[in-house]
């Protein structure tokens, strides 16, 4: 059985992470998608919101479970049993970084491969922290994020 791990902050999950999960969960056979906690970063969400949110909106794939933690995702996928990180990339600019990031990986662990998914052209430009300004101003979310994150957003912003 190979299973994966799809980690981010999500904050806020976006139709682009959906999109991700969902293709991945038909290449593996199971995939934690996992919500990274950065002690250091400031989040509009908690982690219980950023996992409860994703635990609905994944409740129909089967073999995807949601959880959340602290520290290097490479670690989180060897106690895991996990053999592959997944990452989603939008453009040249996330290829970049991602391509970094997988060489780290595979210096930490090379038991761990690191796949990417390109984004849907559709899903290139959807960006959480676009999101978030778009959703503060009142611009209009309902293509980028699930029905039940823009009435999150919407809620946080009426505060």
């Amino acid at each position: 059985m190979i299973k994966a791990v799809f980690a981010g902050s999500f904050d806020p999950p976006t139709n682009g992470h959906l999109d991700i999960i969902s293709r991945a969960a038909k290449l593996f056979e199971k995939v934690d998608v996992v919500v990274s906690v950065n002690p250091d970063k400031k989040y509009m969400f908690t982690q219980e919101e950023r996992v409860s949110m994703l635990k609905e909106l994944v409740s129909s794939i089967k073999n995807v479970s949601v959880h959340a933690y602290t520290g290097l995702i490479v670690n989180y996928a060897k106690q895991n049993n996990a053999k592959v990180l997944v990452r989603g990339v939008r453009s040249s600019n996330d290829f970049a970084y991602e391509f970094e990031l997988a060489l780290m990986n595979q210096n930490l662990n090379p038991e761990i491969e690191t796949v990417l998914l390109q984004s849907k052209e559709k899903f290139a430009i959807v960006k959480s922290s676009s999101i978030k300004e778009l959703a503060k101003f009142g611009g209009d979310i309902s293509r980028m994020v699930p029905p039940l994150v823009e009435k999150a957003l919407m809620e946080k912003y009426s505060k």
